[in-house]
């Protein structure tokens, strides 16, 4: 049976933790592309050889060829520059839509057919940077973002609960990090709602919790950022595309009028399948939380604007 095809771009913590995921699943063989030499070819020899230990059958090819991720199903980049003490965000923005914007060029000439999995930072921008630099359809240029999000949050509310993480169901809509909407709805423990077992001051300290998510860890961490919790959210959208689930995921996608939103990006559920975003899906949100997504997604079009795409 022939295997799918992922390319994985970014060789660091978050795109190799991400293709060792992908290939430890049995998902897809990975092609594991970086600029830097000899770095995806280390990191693919080493993940292979746990092959025979771990018992997958999948292939990992680490390369510097965009040769070599000829006709992936999917492209998950997360190649980019982490913010440095000392840097603006306009900084980052400009500087890693350089940098997205040629591998994105790269990426489509070769898997022309491919989805766009987005994981690099800010998120939002740099996936609709995606989908004016590969010409894709809408559909096929997803981010990553409201799964990590909602992953955070719902992890936070079991630990302050003391209950499994499996036990609470969340969403978090919008902007990645500051500009994320968290959707109490939707939210649910055991089934039961959250506002119902928790008061308000306790949840808005786990939403800011949830907001200042990434940045807690790097406080640990000192050098580095998040990567696990990433990776795994990447790899569940990835999932979703390659089996053609349907699978409802809050994701960065382009809004065609959907919550009164038109021709921007903006993290909201949607259902993905192989030719990416099957249907947005349009949940009931309160007076606040939707003036709070329209807020998000305004400041991705002012930063957007920024790029001064042509």
């Amino acid at each position: 049976m022939k295997h799918s095809k992922v390319t994985v771009v970014g060789a660091g913590f978050v795109g190799a933790t991400a293709a060792q995921r992908i290939v430890e699943k049995d998902l897809a063989d990975v092609v594991l592309i970086d600029i830097v030499e000899g770095l995806p070819q280390g990191k693919a020899l080493d993940m292979m050889e746990s092959a025979p230990v771990e018992g997958f059958s999948s292939k990992i090819l680490g390369t510097n060829r965009y040769e070599d991720t000829a006709g992936s199903d999917v492209i998950v980049i997360t190649a980019g520059l982490a913010r440095k003490p000392g840097m603006s965000r306009d900084d980052l923005l400009f500087k890693n839509a350089e940098i997205v914007g040629g591998i994105v060029t790269a990426c489509a000439k070769h898997s022309p057919e491919a989805v766009i999995v987005m994981v690099t930072n800010p998120l939002d921008v740099m996936t609709w940077l995606a989908k004016e630099r590969s010409g894709f359809p809408a559909a096929r240029v997803i981010g990553m973002a409201g799964e990590l999000d909602s992953a955070r949050y719902a992890y936070f509310i079991a630990e302050k609960l003391g209950c499994k993480p499996g036990d609470v169901e969340a969403m978090v809509l919008g902007g990645h990090g500051d500009q994320m909407v968290p959707v109490l709805g939707l939210t649910k423990v055991k089934g039961k709602s959250l506002t119902g077992i928790m008061d308000a001051a306790t949840i808005e300290q786990i939403n800011q919790r949830t907001r200042n998510g990434g940045a807690e860890i790097v406080g640990f961490l000192k050098t580095g950022s998040a990567y696990y919790a990433p990776s795994s959210s990447a790899v569940k959208m990835v999932r979703a595309i390659l089996k053609n689930t349907g699978e409802t995921i809050a994701s960065c996608v382009y809004l065609e009028g959907q919550y009164g939103l038109k021709d921007v990006y903006c993290g909201v559920p949607a259902q993905l399948g192989r030719k990416g975003v099957r249907k947005v899906v349009e949940i009931p949100l309160t007076a606040a939380e939707r003036q709070e997504l329209h807020r998000s997604a305004a400041d991705v079009r002012q930063n957007f604007l920024k790029l001064n795409i042509s």
